[in-house]
């Protein structure tokens, strides 16, 4: 059985530059993944740390311990537990939180599942309390409880699964229960990607694709990638559309840049949907604070897009701050679309970072 439900977020986001993948392009993404661990480019504490989990395992001649991956969309958590199940040889069985809606649904993969394989579980965070449950005895004891009946008649009946490897996915690890969460035996935490590294991913995937990019183009790419491999490779396909349609199918510098501008990203990778953001927190409210639900309202999304997608790459830019009274826009943010900060802008001195204000 090999469920391939997903939960990709906000189909609202941008197609462009979201790191939430639209169902079109999976095949290509697909396509570009690695794998194995040596062709996996960056997050290199993250590779050392799974490589000795899963070759002391395959030493031992046992399955590995349950993985944990946490981090924003695109960084490659799905390509990691695709690798998991390649390195140990075994077969991997794809679902999502989401899709797990009862605990039948769970007891039914799980019965299913092949001694060794490898069950990955997307935004393992949302799936449902009772089929968290059930996961809670399969992870420690490889067994479910079926219960057959209801009410007093109920009756329940233990059944023994096959020793298998959990790998959980992630974006939101805080919303992880606790005794989920403690269930796992490795926890990797993916961090965002530097520009080198953004640089030999787009090399590689544009030699798989077939992209004529010289060096100037793919740091060019990779500088507007907000350090996400998954936007990296959505900028080198729309750069080659680019590049075939109005230029000789070469992407050097003058090309990629040209390409980008057309789908609106700009120098630091700011799509529409970050400057519409940054235009209504500085016009509409003057920098702020502003809270999340009226700051989305004002440029018609939906407060987790502009929570999720939006506001972590503006933060970490340096355009936008978390206080605890709400958003406010940075003194860069202003500079940033031509304007000049008032004096009471804030962002000259660094705000504290305290819990989501969604006034």
């Amino acid at each position: 059985m090999n469920d391939t439900s997903w939960n990709d977020g906000d189909a609202d986001a941008d197609p462009l530059v979201s790191p939430l993948p639209q169902t079109a392009e999976r095949d290509v993404e697909t396509t570009l993944r690695p794998k194995d661990l040596h062709e996996f480019v960056g997050q290199p504490r993250v590779r050392e740390q799974l490589e000795l989990v899963l070759h002391g395992a395959m030493r031992r001649g046992a399955p590995p311990d349950h993985v944990l991956l946490s981090g924003p969309p695109g960084l490659g958590k799905t390509s990691l537990a695709m690798i998991i199940a390649a390195e140990l040889g075994a077969a991997i069985r794809i679902t999502s939180g989401p899709a797990l809606e009862r605990a039948g649904d769970l007891a039914a993969m799980l019965s299913n599942l092949v001694e060794g394989d490898v069950l990955f579980i997307d935004e393992i965070h949302r799936i449902a309390r009772p089929a968290e449950e059930m996961l809670y005895l399969a992870m420690e004891d490889f067994r479910v409880d079926v219960v057959v009946g209801k009410g007093p008649g109920a009756t329940s009946i233990p059944l023994d699964i096959a020793p298998f490897t959990l790998v959980g996915a992630t974006t939101r690890s805080g919303a992880l229960t606790g005794p989920l969460r403690d269930r796992f035996g490795f926890t990797a935490h993916m961090e965002f990607y530097t520009p080198g590294e953004l640089e030999l991913i787009v090399r590689r995937s544009a030699d798989i694709l077939g992209v004529d990019l010289r060096d100037d183009g793919a740091r060019e790419i990779a500088g507007r990638s907000r350090g996400t491999p998954r936007i990296a490779n959505r900028l080198l396909r729309r750069v080659r559309d680019f590049a075939e349609v109005r230029a000789d199918g070469v992407v050097d510098l003058e090309i990629a840049r040209a390409a980008l501008a057309v789908y609106d990203v700009d120098e630091l990778g700011l799509d529409r949907l970050d400057r519409a953001v940054l235009h209504a927190l500085v016009r509409s409210f003057g920098g702020g604070p502003v809270g999340v639900s009226t700051l989305a309202v004002a440029v018609g999304e939906e407060p987790t897009t502009v929570e999720e997608v939006c506001e972590p790459y503006l933060v970490r830019a340096g355009m936008l701050a978390r206080t605890p009274r709400g958003r406010v826009a940075t003194a860069a943010a202003w500079a940033h679309l031509g304007l000049d900060a008032p004096d009471h802008a804030p962002g000259e001195t660094a705000p504290t970072l305290f819990d989501d204000a969604t006034g």
